[in-house]
């Protein structure tokens, strides 16, 4: 459980979302949606503890249990497209290195995370030279497949093509549990096939004071 108590964010003197109350539960997928610029990647963002709320306070509980803001990082796995991955390194030194943090899904080795995300024939090479839909496979492949209660999705499709976008519904459908949470910042209906719950950011940004959920 994900519980947000009447939290706000600005950057300098701009609001960038005021006064939301919302709790995610266990087991259940979110879109959070919302034009360019209507907050949804930074709530996000707050959300996994990335950015600090200016207002109101985000608790956590696994399991039945709380847990505190600075031990969240482990039981959530993240994709956006502005993150960093290690360029210089191969794809498959990448997946090792990243999985040595967050265990892979139970039943998959890094070889088999290469062949879900279809990039087998690039296992040996540097990720530097990957195009930019091959770098967003990447970072699909260690977010789904990172053995995490809970995943951070802002703006999957983001440089996918067709058949991208078909592989993503299907990497998702393949990872997604009863007892996983999913959280999908989007502005595209094929990112989020059947969510659970909406939360429209739209909405949000015309009220100084709106408790959803």
């Amino acid at each position: 459980m994900i519980t947000l108590d009447n939290i706000s964010k600005r950057f300098e003197n701009s609001w960038i979302f005021k006064n939301i109350s919302y709790s995610f539960a266990d087991g259940s997928r979110y879109a959070v949606l919302g034009n360019n610029g209507s907050g949804k990647s930074t709530l996000l963002r707050c959300i996994a503890g990335i950015h600090a709320v200016n207002k109101g306070s985000i608790t956590y509980t696994i399991n039945g249990q709380p847990v505190a803001p600075e031990n969240f990082y482990p039981h959530y796995s993240f994709c956006a497209p502005g993150m960093d991955i290690i360029e210089e390194m191969t794809l498959e030194e990448f997946l090792k290195f990243h999985f040595s943090f967050k265990p892979a899904l139970p039943g998959y080795t890094v070889t088999d995370v290469i062949r879900e995300i279809e990039l087998k024939h690039f296992a040996g090479q540097q990720i530097r030279n990957f195009s930019s839909g091959m770098k967003q496979r990447v970072k699909l492949g260690q977010a789904l497949f990172s053995h995490t209660p809970i995943v951070f999705l802002d703006e999957p499709c983001t440089n996918l093509d067709k058949k991208g976008i078909d592989l993503y519904q299907h990497l998702l459908a393949l990872t997604t549990t009863a007892e996983r949470t999913i959280i999908i910042a989007s502005n595209d209906p094929r990112e989020y096939p059947a969510a659970d719950h909406i939360l429209d950011m739209n909405t949000l940004s015309h009220s100084d004071k709106l408790t959803v959920g």
